[in-house]
């Protein structure tokens, strides 16, 4: 198996002297089950965490110590989520969007620029700049990856002790073979998400692709 090379971020917080600046990302757009999560986090230069980058791209072992590296070391950060009924309503996007500025606004320290992972910024006070792949350009914002993931998953673990049919503390919600089959024997849980085509599948009484 060829491995992907790890480079560190390429914009650090040298790169915006005089900004306090928090990175921001979420977790969770994909899966058919579950609150799509954001976390916001502003570093601190001094106290610099190696070898952070892109949630994805790390072991759920590494995601997890560096995680708690991020919460010690950070100058703030937080976490914050949308529901499935949010997201059903606003649909996944508008949520991720809400699920952000919820994150920013919880900061105990109030930055002064917010750099988003992607190409579109949450409507907020703060101002705001979209960069795409910035989860493996900003260390900030693949601080906040890490948040957003590690603390979606450890949610999705929850949600199994209480839905212990659906396997979400295995696949974490998203559409994999073992999820599809689970949802077609068992139906349609609280938690999942009806707007997801899916569940609106079995909703409507079609066995989904």
């Amino acid at each position: 198996m060829k491995r992907t090379k790890y480079v560190e971020p390429t914009l650090s917080l040298f790169d915006y002297a005089g900004e306090i600046i928090c990175g921001v990302d979420e977790a969770g757009r994909g899966p058919l089950a579950g609150p799509v999560f954001a976390a916001a986090v502003i570093l601190d230069a001094q106290r610099p965490i190696a070898g952070l980058r892109d949630s994805k791209k790390l072991t759920a072992s590494t995601r997890e110590q560096l995680a708690e590296e991020i919460k010690a070391h950070a100058v703030a950060w937080a976490i914050a989520q949308c529901s499935e009924q949010e997201i059903d309503t606003l649909n996944i996007l508008h949520a991720s969007m809400l699920a952000m500025r919820r994150a920013v606004e919880a900061l105990s320290t109030l930055p002064t620029l917010a750099l988003i992972d992607g190409n579109r910024c949450p409507v907020m006070a703060v101002r705001s700049e979209a960069i795409v792949g910035g989860d493996d350009k900003v260390a900030a914002i693949s601080a906040a990856s890490i948040l957003a993931k590690t603390a979606r998953d450890a949610a999705l673990c929850e949600l199994h002790l209480i839905y212990p049919n659906y396997g979400f503390d295995q696949h974490k919600g998203y559409p994999t073979e073992l999820h599809l089959a689970r949802l077609q024997l068992h139906g349609v849980s609280p938690v999942h998400r009806r707007s997801y085509a899916p569940v609106r599948a079995l909703l409507n009484g079609v066995e989904p692709a």
